[in-house]
C-alpha cells in the first residue's frame, strides 16, 4: 500500500482539513464506532485517518477494504454535484444538542436551504410506519400547530406518523427537518422523493452517511438517536411494541430530554407502544400541540392551564339551586307544591331559589307553574 503512505487530507487550512478528515472517517467506519471516537478526540481527525491509511492506526484489518476505495476527490464532486454541505462539530450550523450524545455523528451531511440553528427547541415527533387514520390525523395536525407557534418538527422522513408530521409542518409554512439512514443521493422511502424536496425547501434533510451508503437496520438504530438529540423532546404518536419509535424515546430519556406519548385505543396494537411508554417510563400524556408546549416549551410563555368543561349557568349552581333545577320539568309546568315534594325545601327557600334560577334564565314561570327554559331559548 505504498500509495496510501502519500494520502493527503485536502483544505486550505487546519478548519477544512478536519473537515475532510472527518468527510473520510465517515465514508470508513459505521456511525457510534466508539474507537473511531477515541482516535479522533486523542489525535484529531486528520492525524488519525493519515495513521489509518499508513496503516499504523489498526492492525485488524477491518477498514482496510474501504480505505482501498476512499477517494475525497469523488467525494468532493458528488457532495457539489448533489448541492449537499458538509458539519463538523464547531461550525456555525452545527447543532450542539448533538454533542449529547455518547458518540455524535463525525459530521453531518445536511441538504436544504434552512440553517439547523432552527433545530433549537425544536421537537422530535415519530411513530409507526403501519399508522392507523387516527395517528396519520393527531401526527398532521401536532406538526402544523407546534410550527404554527415558531417551533420546528424533526422526523425520520419513514412512512405514516413520520411522513404525517413533516406534512403538516410544511401545511402550516414552517420549517421541519428531516433525518435520514442512508445517503443524500437517494431518497428514502423512494415514494417521498417529493416530500424530501419540499422539507429541503426552507428545511434541511440531514443524514451523517455519506452519499452512496445504503439504509441497514443498524443505521436506522443510529439516525434515531440524532432525532431525539436534536430536539428537546420526543413524542411518540403511535408505536407497537417493537417500533423503533421506542429506541428514540429511550434515547431521549437517556439524554434527560422530554418524552411524551399520544394514548390511543386500548384495542389498538399500533398504540400498545405509547401505552407501554406511559406506563413503564414516566413519559407524559399529551394530546395536543399545546400540551406538548406546556411539557416542552419556553418556560411560562407556552403553558396551558388545566383543562375544564366549558362553564355555563347550571355549572355554576351551588348544591341547593342545582337540586331545585333539577326538579324542574322541561316539557309541561309544575306548581310549588310539587317541587316543594320533590326537593323538601320550605317555601320561602324554594322561591328564593327559582328567582334566582329565573334571573339566570334558567327557569320561567308559566301560568302558575314552573319549567326549565330549553337551551335553545337561552
Amino acid at each position: 500500500m505504498s500509495s496510501t503512505a502519500r494520502f493527503v487530507v485536502p483544505g486550505d487550512d487546519d478548519r477544512e482539513q478536519e473537515r475532510w478528515a472527518r468527510v473520510a472517517w465517515s465514508r470508513v467506519a459505521e456511525p457510534e464506532t466508539v474507537s473511531v471516537r477515541d482516535w479522533i478526540a486523542q489525535e484529531g481527525a486528520a492525524e488519525s485517518v493519515r495513521r489509518l491509511v499508513s496503516g499504523s492506526l489498526a492492525s485488524d484489518g477491518r477498514y482496510d477494504q474501504r480505505v482501498a476505495t476512499l477517494d475525497l476527490d469523488q467525494a468532493r464532486h458528488a457532495l457539489d454535484r448533489l448541492d449537499v454541505r458538509v458539519l463538523i462539530p464547531g461550525d456555525e450550523e452545527w447543532p450542539e444538542a448533538l454533542d449529547d450524545l455518547p458518540c455524535p455523528p463525525v459530521c453531518l451531511y445536511v441538504k436544504g436551504t434552512g440553517h439547523l440553528s432552527m433545530t433549537v427547541g425544536s421537537v422530535a415527533v415519530v411513530g409507526s410506519r403501519a399508522a392507523t387514520s387516527y395517528g396519520l390525523r393527531v401526527a398532521a395536525e401536532l406538526g402544523e400547530e407546534l410550527v404554527d407557534r415558531g417551533v420546528a418538527v424533526v422526523s425520520g422522513a419513514a412512512f405514516g406518523i413520520d411522513a404525517a408530521a413533516h406534512r403538516g409542518a410544511l401545511a402550516g409554512g414552517g420549517p421541519t427537518v428531516a433525518v435520514l439512514a442512508r445517503g443524500l443521493d437517494r431518497a428514502y422511502p423512494q415514494a417521498h422523493a417529493g416530500l424530501l424536496r419540499e422539507i429541503a425547501d426552507g428545511g434541511a434533510v440531514v443524514s451523517e452517511l455519506p452519499p452512496g451508503w445504503a439504509p441497514y437496520r443498524q443505521r436506522f438504530i443510529a439516525r434515531n438517536r440524532i432525532i431525539a438529540a436534536l430536539g428537546v423532546g420526543t413524542v411518540v404518536v403511535e408505536a407497537g411494541l417493537r417500533s423503533g419509535s421506542l429506541n428514540t424515546a429511550k434515547v431521549a430519556r437517556e439524554l434527560v430530554r422530554h418524552v411524551a406519548a399520544v394514548p390511543g385505543p386500548v384495542t389498538s396494537v399500533q398504540s400498545a407502544g405509547c401505552h407501554k411508554l406511559l406506563r413503564e417510563t414516566g413519559a407524559t400524556l399529551v394530546t395536543d400541540a399545546a400540551e406538548v408546549l406546556d411539557l416542552m416549551g419556553r418556560l411560562s410563555l407556552d403553558s396551558v392551564g388545566l383543562a375544564r368543561a366549558p362553564v355555563t349557568p347550571e355549572s355554576e349552581l351551588d348544591p341547593t339551586a342545582s337540586s331545585v333545577w333539577s326538579a324542574v320539568p322541561v316539557r309541561r309546568t309544575t306548581d310549588l307544591a310539587g317541587l316543594q315534594r320533590l326537593t323538601a325545601l320550605d317555601p320561602a327557600t324554594l322561591l328564593s331559589v327559582l328567582g334566582r334560577l329565573a334571573m339566570l334564565g334558567l327557569v320561567e314561570r308559566v301560568d302558575g307553574g314552573w319549567r326549565k327554559i330549553p337551551a335553545s331559548r337561552r
